[in-house]
């Protein structure tokens, strides 16, 4: 079964050898820490080290542990936010009223 990886609610397939995915994984990585020559950028930092978290176990849970704190952080900013919608006009009351 080829390996996939779940981004922006797109699958993208990966190659099926986990060689050639380690190997793509550290080319992006690498790639990403010279950002600032033209045609590559920093963004293939996050995404080799997305393809890397396929087989490596302790980036698999960095990338896990990123997630969960994304969401819950996610959740408590709605929680904290104004009926209309407005966070910040809540938060500015708040202080006003201390």
């Amino acid at each position: 079964m080829a390996a996939k990886i779940r981004f922006a609610n797109r699958q993208f397939h990966l190659p099926q050898s986990k060689p050639i995915r380690i190997g793509l994984g550290i080319l992006l990585v690498a790639c990403g820490l010279v950002g600032f020559l033209p045609v590559v950028g920093f963004w293939m930092i996050p995404l080799g080290l997305l393809v890397l978290s396929v087989d490596i176990p302790i980036v698999r849970r960095w990338r896990r542990q990123l997630a969960v704190w994304w969401h819950r952080d996610r959740k408590n900013g709605d929680e904290t936010s104004a009926p209309n919608g407005n966070g910040a006009e809540a938060k500015d009351a708040a202080t006003k009223t201390e």
